[in-house]
């Protein structure tokens, strides 16, 4: 085998191993962690903001604190650019480490999925209790803070729900409700701050 070769399979070895390290799960005690769910004030006038050749269109200002249930980071696909890292977000009893226990929870291609063998509380208090959202860092200091969040971790973030947009004809629509599901119930948002909360 090539040095070279040899070399390289020790790197990503290496790399993923500190990733690992900087983001490897918490596990706080049971009880409710994060009991409010997010607020939410619409505009009628939003603002708009460019990012690139992106056009983001302000929806909604929305603040929450939540308790990361999962996280994905994307580098490649068509959104990677604006929202390089998606959060799994619970609050109410969804942040509360006796029920998720019961609850499988993963991500993949923007989505994020859960699996119950039997249900610790109501499947439509699940649902209304968590989202998938795709974060938009505002700058390079909030995409530091978001790189370094970890699942288990109770977190407040404020900023605004966004709609995205390319010349070419390319959209991001934000969900604007909890109370969706499936495809196009993510919400897309715009983060202006972000720091560890206290339960």
């Amino acid at each position: 085998m090539p040095r070279w070769w040899v070399a390289g399979l020790l790197l990503i070895a290496v790399l993923g191993g500190v990733h690992w390290s900087r983001h490897r799960p918490i596990a706080p005690p049971p009880g409710v962690l994060a009991p409010d769910a997010p607020t939410q004030i619409d505009l009628d006038h939003g603002a708009t903001l460019q990012r690139g050749d992106i056009t983001l269109t302000t929806r909604a200002r929305f603040e929450l604190t939540a308790r990361v249930l999962s996280r994905e980071d994307y580098h490649v696909d068509g959104g990677a650019s604006l929202a390089p890292t998606d959060l799994a977000l619970g609050w109410g009893r969804m942040s509360d480490s006796s029920v998720l226990a019961r609850i499988q929870i993963s991500q993949e291609n923007r989505f994020y999925h859960w699996h119950v063998t039997s249900f610790p509380i109501p499947r439509r208090e699940i649902e209304q209790s968590s989202a998938n959202m795709h974060m938009i860092p505002a700058d390079a200091a909030v995409r530091a803070q978001l790189d370094r969040l970890r699942v288990g971790e109770v977190v407040h973030l404020q900023g605004f729900l966004v709609d995205a947009a390319r010349p070419n004809g390319w959209r991001w629509r934000t969900s604007m409700t909890r109370d969706d599901t499936g495809d196009g119930a993510c919400e897309l948002v715009y983060v202006e701050s972000v720091a560890p909360a206290t339960p």
